[in-house]
């Protein structure tokens, strides 16, 4: 095992990148503009040339490090490759095969739900488990797999898509996928919000949540932990949906913890406990007492679970 590692969690408007010991100590994190023009086609020129720079700076040269690790917003399939993502305006990208030709060092790539759930299980929230998802709430609904510590990415790349399992099909409104009805449009903290603002239409009850002219999932929580009854109701909407979605997961899986993280995860215990309330209410056995907490590294997971996968 050599020196180091360096993770890389590529988003859509910039790429943050770590470099870390391989005993996991994070040394340097910096970040760089996500350069999606022309296809995505300097994204990874782009990252090599930040790595570059970062490790000539430091004084390390490319045969101390052990590899680089990827998490990418969308579906990896085997060896890295992306057949399409979005974000990033990549179609049929092999992220592997070209970082080879850039850098010459090992290379691995997964989907970053899955890739912060890997970070969360090894410097995070998660460590001395073995089998976990991890939630991510924030603009979607993301997901992260690791059973028996390894991340789980499907035959297709699709592992984890639990944001777009099926929960309503009276649902009239689309989905960013093209389907009604997801998890996403209910649990998202945009969703959390739509749901609220239709809510708020249909009743007269009285509640600060209509003294916002902006109203966010952040103003929700906060009603709610006020003790505001209308916000609290919200906030119970929304939780039960969550949990029965994750009871299918459970009943799956059977992990020993969800790992709740993303914007939503910021509102704290109110979030975990009333889930697992809920939770137990769709669970039976020793599914009762699987485990919600927060997730601990913020935005970092995701260069930390890059970072993981190379030295797995």
């Amino acid at each position: 095992m050599k020196k180091y590692v360096i993770g890389a969690d590529i988003g859509g408007t910039t790429v943050k990148l770590g470099l870390f010991t391989t005993e996991g100590a994070l040394i340097d994190r910096w970040e760089i503009l996500t350069k999606t023009g022309d296809g995505g086609s300097q994204i990874l020129p782009s990252i090599a040339e930040s790595c570059r720079a970062i490790l000539a700076d430091r004084k390390i040269i490319l045969n101390e490090v052990e590899g680089i690790g990827f998490g990418v917003p969308g579906p990896v399939g085997e060896n890295g490759i992306v057949d399409v993502c979005v974000n990033l305006g990549w179609k049929n990208v092999n992220v592997c095969a070209e970082i080879d030709q850039l850098l010459g060092i090992k290379s691995a790539a997964a989907n970053d739900a899955n890739v912060a759930a890997l970070g969360e299980l090894w410097q995070g929230g998660a460590k001395d488990i073995s089998t976990l998802v991890m939630i991510t709430l924030g603009t979607g609904v993301g997901c992260g797999i690791v059973i028996d510590g390894k991340v789980v990415a499907g035959a297709h790349g699709y592992g984890g898509e639990v944001g777009h399992l099926h929960m309503n099909s009276d649902e009239e409104e689309a989905c960013n996928c093209g389907k009604q009805g997801c998890l996403e449009q209910y649990c998202s903290a945009n969703g959390i919000v739509r749901v609220t603002k239709k809510n708020l239409e249909t009743s007269r009850v009285d509640t600060m949540l209509r003294g916002y002219t902006d109203l966010t999932c952040a103003d929700i929580f906060y009603a709610a932990k006020k003790g505001d009854a209308f916000a609290l109701d919200q906030v119970e909407q929304f939780a039960e949906t969550l949990a029965l979605g994750l009871s299918f997961v459970s009943c799956v899986i059977d992990p020993e913890m969800f790992l709740i993280g993303g914007g939503v995860s910021k509102a704290g215990p109110i979030v975990t406990d009333t889930i697992k309330k809920h939770f137990q209410k769709y669970v039976f056995g020793a599914q009762k007492d699987t485990r919600f907490e927060l997730a601990q590294l913020g935005n970092d997971a995701g260069i930390y679970g890059a970072a993981r996968l190379v030295i797995e």
